[in-house]
């Protein structure tokens, strides 16, 4: 099974086309057709239509299940850096290896996962890391996620090889998905990243 989550803000669907895009990708790497996106818009319930809602699907063959919920972002004030190279290149409704990897965060909110000595992503999130006025995503990212496809078509973002040896040179990392932008401000400083 597969998962996509989907923003809806004040009763839209945001980046539509790019979760389908990723949903037909997916089932083509794993030889089925991928269901089509229902009218989320029509199914959001009436108490949801106002603020950030998170449109969680399950699929494969089709809609295993579709559920909507009041979004609140987590509290990340820490990241804790851990190598590991777990396959997440498809939005596996089953997050045990991320999870598992989850574990070791010891005192820390979170995880960012080096590959390699290569930065990727936190266990649910991209990672943009701002210098100056530029801002930079792994190039070694573990998922293409929805909202980084958007920022990098945007030119928002570029794509470069970020070492974890190298994460003082930066300002700042946010973390992104598809329920979170830039702007949300959910970023740390570097030194809230621990070996």
């Amino acid at each position: 099974m597969f998962l996509e989550t989907i923003c809806i803000m004040n009763g839209k669907v945001q980046n539509e086309q790019a979760h389908t895009a990723r949903m037909q990708q997916t089932a083509a790497a794993h030889r089925f057709t991928a269901p089509p996106l229902p009218d989320l818009e029509k199914m959001l319930p009436a108490a949801l239509t106002a603020g950030r809602v998170k449109c969680r699907i399950i699929y494969h063959h089709t809609l295993a299940e579709v559920t909507f919920a009041p979004y609140l972002p987590k509290r990340i004030a820490s990241l804790r850096l851990v190598e590991a190279s777990p396959d997440y290149a498809f939005k596996y409704a089953d997050r045990t290896t991320l999870l598992d990897l989850l574990r070791l965060k010891g005192d820390c909110d979170e995880i960012l996962i080096t590959r390699d000595g290569l930065i990727t992503d936190t266990s649910y999130s991209n990672v943009v890391l701002s210098k100056g006025d530029r801002f930079y995503t792994p190039h070694s990212f573990l998922l293409n996620g929805t909202k980084r496809q958007q920022l990098l078509r945007s030119g928002s973002i570029s794509e470069r090889d970020i070492r974890a040896a190298s994460l003082g040179e930066y300002d700042r990392i946010y973390l992104i998905n598809a329920m979170l932008d830039i702007e949300d401000e959910v970023s740390l400083p570097l030194s809230s990243i621990y070996p």
